[in-house]
């Protein structure tokens, strides 16, 4: 195992194999702690930075952080890499890989340099380059990265910032739904997806949802997706039973424990993309995956282990989940990045700072990257921290958020952004919503000269008899 060193004034630091180089250069948070990687002091961690930076890009295909013989998610990183995209870059260390991406990011065709070279890209090179960046270059380069997808409306666009309207109900009662969902319709929202947390894994319960959600769409001729976030199996069932499903769910992590702990792998997984696909119900894309990922699952399940035995951090272990997701061409993936709380990410800047290494990682790996922009209130954190992440990941051209009645989802119990948030973010970033959802709302005269959102009275619109859905 590679023993790599680093000395800051007369201290030198040794750390013992990429595993643990990896752990000891990644800014501070509590999982990290918890999982006893984390370095110890400031200046541990900088000395670990400072060796990090002169890890050449090929160690990543060669020492990998979880065994290859036993985790079938280092086999489908390092067998789907794709060497021709890397070579242009082949040649570089993880320092010098910041540079080539922060001098790419300032030119004009930015956006097609970096889509070429993303399938050179290992998770574990975009992890270790995350961890030598502030915050303002995580921003600056994923702006400059453009990755679509698409079903009924276009994802990621520039300019475009999307939400997902989650109604969720603590009972899953049709009309709480259909009024939370008539409420995030008449702010704008609902254009990446209206997605329901079920109460229940029933798939009766989630039939009913998804054809409550079916009937709304077809009959005011939304041109969106829904999805009823079931685990993939049941929607397997509810595919082969002729149920109106739009778009697969499934919870996603970077080990093939943590994955076996949600009930998948990745033949599951592309046997939900394949059920998915084959009913064509997409009008201007087949992107049907919807993945949700988050810091800190894999030590959740205990299963964050890697080479030696050693724990792997669990930025870099988030990163990982990518490389699954990659591989399923989905519509939308996000990270719901405080939602497992303080024992992975303590207050708010950790928070911030890991939902702006999430969006950057992902959508350098070429993922149409959405975060969930929320807390737990026993977190160290508050709206004001919600405000800000939200403000730089708008900057940092975030395909979507997700967006809740009040910012508080009754049936989940955590914080999450309101609808009224995003109409702020759109507001003060110039950005709007997917273009086949604007001309829905311009249709329906809820959009201004502008391209602002008019002020719409619920019994005065031609959304009213959502109210009195069922």
């Amino acid at each position: 195992m590679t023993k790599y060193r680093s000395t800051i004034d007369v201290t030198t630091y040794t750390f013992d194999g990429l595993v643990d180089l990896l752990a000891k250069a990644t800014p501070l948070r509590s999982g990290d702690q918890l999982a006893g990687c984390a370095a110890d002091t400031d200046a541990e961690r900088a000395a670990a930075q400072w060796a990090l930076a002169e890890v050449p890009l090929r160690t990543f295909l060669t020492e990998v952080v979880v065994p290859y013989e036993s985790d079938e998610v280092t086999r489908l990183i390092i067998e789907s890499h794709d060497r021709a995209a890397f070579a242009p870059i082949a040649h570089l260390t993880v320092g010098g890989l910041r540079d080539w991406l922060l001098a790419v990011a300032a030119t004009d065709d930015a956006a097609t340099t970096l889509t070429a070279v993303s399938p050179g890209l290992t998770p574990e090179m975009v992890a270790a380059v995350s961890k030598i960046m502030r915050n303002q270059d995580l921003i600056a380069v994923a702006r400059a990265a453009t990755v679509t997808s698409a079903f009924r409306t276009t994802i990621g666009l520039p300019g475009r910032l999307s939400t997902r309207l989650q109604p969720n109900h603590p009972t899953d009662d049709p009309r709480g739904i259909a009024a939370a969902t008539l409420d995030g319709l008449l702010l704008g929202c609902g254009d990446a997806v209206i997605g329901i947390n079920p109460a229940t894994d029933s798939p009766q319960a989630t039939a009913d949802l998804l054809h409550l959600l079916d009937e709304v769409r077809l009959r005011f001729d939304i041109p969106t997706q829904s999805c009823v976030l079931s685990h993939v199996t049941t929607t397997i069932g509810l595919v082969e039973a002729g149920a109106p499903v739009d778009l697969v769910f499934q919870s996603i992590a970077g080990t093939e424990g943590a994955n076996s702990g949600f009930g998948v792998n990745i033949s599951l997984l592309r046997e939900g993309n394949e059920a998915g696909r084959s009913l064509r119900r997409g009008t201007v894309g087949d992107n049907v995956m919807y993945l949700e990922t988050g810091q800190g699952s894999a030590l959740s399940a205990n299963a964050h282990l890697g080479v030696g035995n050693r724990p792997v951090d669990q930025q870099t272990l988030e990163a990982r989940a990518y490389a699954v997701a990659r591989d399923l061409e989905p519509l939308l993936v996000n990270t719901v990045v405080g939602f497992i709380g303080p024992e992975y990410l303590y207050d708010g800047k950790q928070i911030i700072r890991a939902g702006l290494e999430d969006h950057f990682c992902g959508k350098l790996l070429g993922l149409p990257m959405g975060v969930d922009v929320c807390y737990t209130n026993h977190a160290e954190a508050d709206a004001d921290d919600m405000d800000t992440l939200l403000t730089l990941l708008g900057a940092a051209g975030c395909a979507f958020v997700i967006a809740v009645p009040g910012a508080d989802d009754v049936m989940l119990g955590y914080q999450s952004l309101s609808f009224h948030d995003a109409l702020y973010a759109r507001k003060v970033l110039d950005l709007r919503p997917a273009p086949e959802f604007e001309a829905w709302l311009s249709g329906l005269g809820m959009l201004d000269a502008k391209g602002g959102l008019r002020r719409v009275e619920p019994l005065s619109s031609p959304l009213r008899a959502l109210a009195g859905t069922r």
